[in-house]
């Protein structure tokens, strides 16, 4: 049990010390977004879904290419001669024809075009809106993690000193060796707990490099400006208000909406095509018809007399119904996810505002007078190791409630689809 101790030891200090040969890259929030709008890879291919459908609004706005036919004799077998064209012996005929589309099918196809280009813009910006809010929540976790960190290597360290202090008062038999390998036990606890939380941290630096396309060799030192801690000021705004920009800015909302007007479209332009197209033909013949060179102008049109395009207006007409009540389950859900964040946000900063800010630093002033206090055997190894527990535990509940803090914040900003907190 003791080796295994050992290793677990020597592979926590290997692993959080790795980072010193790596590059540092300092990050703040605001850098890290922007790298984020400007590498992230779903985000470009988002983009490229919005620039594909633009594009079928080109093709909506093309007009039917005209079509050409001709026709010649092959073989003239009274006077054995191939593909003659003369007045004489020979004989061709050609033909032009143009497709008119009818109840305005071109106008429909450009219309369901542009509610095409709606959805996928839609959809690139709820796509931005979730992974902004995955960024942030990241980072402030990432950050408050490393926070953690920090203490449990500080601690390592003091308690590090201690042992090598009560181990020379062992030498002189002014300490037990329980005392000691208590001592050693809490060293050991704590770099095996060190180890957890640094490889949590290195998920999340590894989460936010993804998100960012930073190379997975550069180390992330986080940074938190005051202003991202002091702006938030969650009493000035109310359920109701936080709700209408919800229901103004939420882009899976306004997504639902675009698909249903990107379906009541279609339906549209399932009717007109119904309605059955005409072709008008401009034909030359010369010798096949009467009189010779003959010229006529045609026209011709399918009667809709068993295809009237039935099955596809059904389907759209199911569509438009999904539509609506995707919209409608939507709009009841942006509800409750308003006011689930709401009252979360104001349980979590009633809680903050009510913890003394100053409790952490005399806190770590008392852990430092209650070591020398330890050494000087003022105090009991009992209360020594019960005070350094409740020392870590709070610090990790302040950190854990920080970044809880800070996410209710940025949950607000997501589930409304606005910056309303910076």
């Amino acid at each position: 049990m003791k080796l295994q101790l050992i290793l677990i030891t020597l592979f926590s200090t290997a692993l959080c010390s790795s980072g010193h040969s790596q590059d540092t890259l300092r990050l703040n929030l605001r850098k890290a977004e922007q790298l984020f709008l400007e590498g992230n890879y779903q985000l470009i291919a988002q983009q490229y879904q919005t620039e594909q459908a633009k594009a079928e609004k080109i093709t909506a706005k093309l007009f039917d290419n005209p079509e050409l036919s001709y026709e010649n004799l092959f073989y003239n077998h009274e006077t054995g001669k191939f593909l003659e064209t003369s007045m004489a012996t020979g004989q061709f005929n050609a033909q032009v024809s143009q497709v008119i589309k009818l109840a305005g099918k071109r106008n429909k196809n450009i219309q369901l075009a542009n509610a095409g280009i709606k959805v996928a813009e839609y959809g690139y910006f709820d796509v931005m809106r979730t992974l902004r809010y995955e960024l942030r929540s990241n980072f402030y976790k990432c950050y408050y993690t490393q926070l953690s960190a920090s203490v449990y290597k500080n601690q390592i360290a003091a308690l590090a000193q201690l042992l090598n202090a009560s181990e020379k008062q062992l030498k002189l038999g002014n300490l037990a060796t329980k005392d000691i390998i208590r001592i050693k036990s809490l060293v050991y606890d704590l770099k095996a707990e060190y180890n957890t939380i640094c490889n949590e941290a290195e998920d999340l630096e590894t989460t936010l490099k993804l998100m960012t396309n930073v190379k997975p060799g550069n180390k992330l030192l986080l940074k938190i400006e005051t202003t991202d801690t002091s702006g938030f000021n969650l009493k000035q705004q109310s359920y109701f208000k936080l709700l209408e920009a919800a229901k103004a800015n939420r882009a899976d909302l306004q997504l639902a909406k675009a698909e249903l007007g990107f379906a009541t479209q279609q339906l549209k332009l399932q009717r007109a095509l119904a309605v059955p197209d005409v072709a008008l033909s401009l034909s030359y013949d010369l010798k096949g018809n009467y009189p010779e060179k003959y010229t006529g102008l045609g026209i011709s049109v399918p009667i809709p007399l068993f295809n009237r395009n039935q099955g596809e207006i059904k389907k759209a007409r199911i569509a438009v119904a999904a539509g609506n009540n995707n919209l409608q389950q939507k709009e009841a859900a942006l509800e409750n996810e308003v006011y689930n964040s709401y009252r979360s946000a104001l349980r979590t900063e009633e809680l903050y505002q009510s913890i003394d800010l100053n409790f952490d630093a005399d806190f770590s002033k008392m852990l430092t007078e209650v070591s020398k206090n330890f050494s000087n055997r003022n105090i009991s190894l009992i209360e020594f190791l019960d005070f350094y527990d409740s020392y870590k535990t709070h610090t990790l509940q302040l950190n854990n409630l920080k970044y809880e803090r800070m996410n209710a914040k940025e949950e607000i900003n997501y589930v409304t689809g606005s910056a309303i907190f910076k």
